[in-house]
């Protein structure tokens, strides 16, 4: 529980009421209750203010005239204020020190390090402190993992890879597989190429569950710091994600793709591979990457839903465009030819 004064005290902004109020969650507008705290992030939402039972609120400024009789903490981003606030009323589980009697351990483990049931970490591994391994996880040799990461269960980390400072990795998340390299042969065969790169991860990097990021097949698999990877993405070989890049749930990066800094990726987009996508770029969901982008901007290509009998309407008109163009093209050239010039 924090009274509101220790919010703005710890957190900046400013404070709008009575600072001795305390406050033990946050909660929505429209569920807030006694001893929470709510936030307006959009001001469509400002009627629900009124019904909202919240002992106080985070708001922007330009709102405060309109909600004078509330206690309120003011800040430019009340969305942003809010993800902070509830860091400190949630923080992650304290680490446990200690290596289970069930796992199987060929390392040096600092003191501080907690290891569960069912573990498996080989030689060479380095562990910085406070490192969380959950239960079942696999920890390959030679592998880094910086200080405060920690591994949910049943996270596998291949051989090699360098895992930053302050990571968090859900139940599922492979790093350091092969990527998927093969030669074609004459018969139609495959030959396996080997993938002896590694993964790179940065510091506060965090990755959803049973999302897979391949290890490189001769260079390094970069993933650079702060990126934010939803469940079930797919990162192939060779790619790099430069630091603060975030990507939602199901997309897809193929080989040797580079995503700059800053980009945002929506659900279920697919990044084709080789191609170099600029900083501070955003991809709408289900949208296909087929070509660079040298440029910021938002980049969409999926299609807006419409009704089955539209689309299916719409779709017959597609069918004819290049007839359409052909006809249109002559038509043009019709009207552009020789004209009778014969004074009348």
């Amino acid at each position: 529980m924090f009274r509101l004064q220790e919010l703005v005290d710890r957190l900046g902004g400013e404070l709008h009421g009575d600072g001795t109020i305390a406050v033990s969650r946050v909660a929505t507008l429209e569920k807030a209750g006694e001893g929470e705290l709510a936030f307006l992030a959009n001001r469509k939402y400002l009627s629900q203010v009124k019904c909202c039972a919240a002992s106080a609120l985070i708001v922007a400024p330009d709102v405060r005239d309109q909600l004078a009789d509330r206690a309120l903490i003011l800040t430019s981003d009340p969305y942003l204020y809010f993800a902070r606030v509830a860091q400190l009323f949630s923080p992650p589980p304290a680490v446990q020190p200690g290596v289970h009697r069930l796992a199987a351990v060929a390392c040096a483990v600092p003191a501080s390090v907690q290891i569960g049931p069912g573990a498996s970490v080989e030689e060479g591994v380095v562990l910085g402190e406070e490192v969380v391994i959950g239960p079942n996880c696999h920890v390959g040799r030679g592998t880094r993992i910086g200080r405060g990461t920690r591994l949910a269960a049943n996270v596998t980390i291949y051989h090699d890879c360098v895992i930053g400072d302050d990571c968090i990795f859900h139940s599922g998340v492979v790093i350091g597989a092969d990527g998927f390299g093969f030669a074609r042969e004459k018969s139609g065969a495959w030959v396996k190429i080997p993938q002896t790169g590694r993964v790179l991860i940065g510091n506060e990097v965090e990755i959803g569950a049973n999302t897979t990021i391949d290890r490189g097949a001769l260079d390094d698999t970069v993933i650079g710091d702060g990126v934010k990877l939803d469940n079930l993405i797919q990162i192939a070989h060779n790619v790099r994600i430069g630091e603060h890049t975030i990507m939602a749930g199901c997309a897809g990066v193929a080989g040797s793709a580079q995503i700059g800094a800053r980009c945002m990726i929506g659900g279920q987009a697919g990044i084709s591979g080789h191609l170099t996508i600029a900083d501070d770029v955003v991809v709408s969901a289900w949208t296909l990457v087929a070509k660079s982008i040298p440029k910021p901007g938002v980049y969409t290509s999926n299609l807006p839903l419409q009704s089955h009998a539209d689309w299916v309407k719409n779709f017959a008109h597609l069918r004819h465009l290049d007839a359409l163009a052909k006809r249109v093209r002559q038509l043009e050239q019709d009207n552009d030819g020789p004209q009778d010039r014969t004074p009348g």
